[in-house]
């Protein structure tokens, strides 16, 4: 085989696996386009009761840390500001609208290890579940960067009836 031959074959590969790649993005944000984020500010008269820098790991179907949901402003891994009020609590993801979580729509906070190519030391990430429009739970996982998971998730559990918290391994 001539160089040139091999180097085609090369190329066919990485555009059919590109391809594949695209190809399964689009089935997944066709899959889960009914799904939208709360899409809001927070409410007049809320008080700020902290605020952390994080990153926005991912959207996960509840209680399966590997099947990422590709709901609009929530598809891919950003940073975040996340302020906890006594209303809720808001994402600030970088370059999309600030998602804001209503404290009904919390249905529990606690820590993990593991969310979909993220593994940290046990307890590392928060892991925020919360309701959608349509009642269906879905899990959101944030990094904490200037302070512990656990400060994050005592600051938004601080904001829930005592038996909506919970940590999983």
């Amino acid at each position: 085989m001539t160089r040139e031959g091999a180097l085609a074959i090369m190329i066919a590969v990485a555009v059919g696996l590109l391809a594949a790649l695209v190809w399964a993005w689009w089935r997944r944000t066709r899959r889960d386009a009914a799904f939208t984020a709360p899409v809001g500010e927070i409410p007049d008269g809320a008080h700020e009761l902290a605020e952390f820098a994080a990153l926005y790991v991912a959207t996960t179907r509840h209680g399966d840390p590997l099947e990422r949901l590709a709901i609009a402003g929530l598809g891919f891994r950003s940073r975040s500001d996340v302020t906890v009020t006594d209303a809720g609590v808001a994402l600030d993801l970088t370059g999309q609208p600030r998602v804001f979580l209503a404290a009904d729509r919390i249905a529990d906070v606690g820590q993990s290890t593991v969310a979909i190519d993220r593994v940290v030391e046990p307890g590392g990430l928060v892991r925020l579940a919360w309701r959608l429009d349509d009642g269906t739970v879905v899990d959101s996982y944030l990094r904490p960067q200037d302070a512990s998971a656990r400060a994050l998730a005592d600051a938004v559990a601080g904001i829930l009836p005592p038996t909506q918290t919970g940590t999983d391994a």
